[in-house]
């Protein structure tokens, strides 16, 4: 059996600010599920916790609703949760969402990163877009730096500032489930790119003497990056460390399963691309 827990954090502000909330639970199954999946696992059930001041039966059922279409999507069961009502702790307006996702995975088959070879080929997966970390740094160089209202529209992204920062963290749990049923052997990593970026997440699923490198402009990044460096300036390399700049999950697979990984990949809608590569050497992530 595996677990994962996890949050959405800050972007509950930004679903708090526009006023719409029937987004957010699909992040919340999204932190879950998309890690419990790099263990090679499949995802069976999914619990919620949900805290704030009073009792709001259309604020919960907004949140419920994400969380249900969630579990549709990653084909897991929503099998019970939890509502806490906390005035003194939180306060009015405020509140907060968690989950908890199990699944299975038979132990001959889990995926630990220690099959990584030299040679190995690295795919990105495309993200949907910022998905649910950084919101700190998002928050900050949107609303403070740049000055921004949720409700603003920017011309080159063609929606509003409160539009982009609500879309949804992108579901791989069916499509990864389905690469893994053909290409079993073939895959030796796997990894969600969530807060620490391409460097640690990648990073902390090689084996000793591997080392992965990864050519900048080998795959598309959305616009919503570069709005976001240019409203607050931000350095490239804490760009890289923070957010998932366009690769939402990594593969970590064998070079020649590579055409048909990528080929099932994008008969799901995922556009996929080969970033990188394992080579010998110290453990860690090189991004040039």
């Amino acid at each position: 059996m595996v677990t994962c827990t996890d949050g959405v954090g800050s972007k509950l502000k930004v679903a708090c600010a526009v006023g719409k909330f029937d987004t957010v639970g699909i992040d919340l199954v999204a932190m879950s599920v998309n890690d419990l999946i790099c263990t090679g696992g499949e995802p069976l059930c999914f619990l919620d916790y949900l805290a704030m001041p009073k009792d709001d039966p259309a604020l919960t059922a907004e949140l419920v609703k994400g969380i249900a279409d969630g579990c549709l999507e990653s084909g897991c069961a929503l099998v019970g949760g939890e509502t806490a009502i906390l005035p003194d702790f939180y306060q009015p307006g405020d509140f907060d969402l968690a989950g908890f996702a199990s699944g299975v995975v038979e132990r001959d088959k889990i995926i630990d990163g220690r099959a990584i070879s030299t040679g190995d080929a690295v795919i990105g997966l495309a993200s949907s877009g910022v998905h649910s970390n950084g919101y700190s740094l998002v928050r900050k160089v949107v609303f403070e730096a740049a000055g921004l209202k949720v409700t603003d529209f920017v011309p080159e992204l063609g929606k509003t500032v409160g539009e982009e920062l609500l879309t949804p963290t992108r579901l791989y749990v069916k499509p990864i489930r389905r690469v893994l049923e053909v290409h079993e052997g073939g895959i030796h990593g796997l990894a969600n790119i969530t807060g620490g970026g391409l460097p640690d997440n990648v990073g902390r699923i090689l084996p000793p003497g591997k080392r992965v490198h990864i050519a900048r402009g080998a795959w598309t990044v959305p616009p919503v990056f570069a709005w976001l460096q240019k409203c607050g300036n931000v350095a490239d390399a804490e760009m890289l460390c923070v957010f998932n700049v366009g690769v939402g999950f990594v593969v970590i697979a064998h070079p020649d399963a590579v055409d048909s990984i990528i080929e099932h990949l994008a008969a799901d809608r995922i556009p996929a691309w080969v970033i990188g590569e394992v080579r010998d050497g110290e453990v860690g992530v090189e991004v040039a």
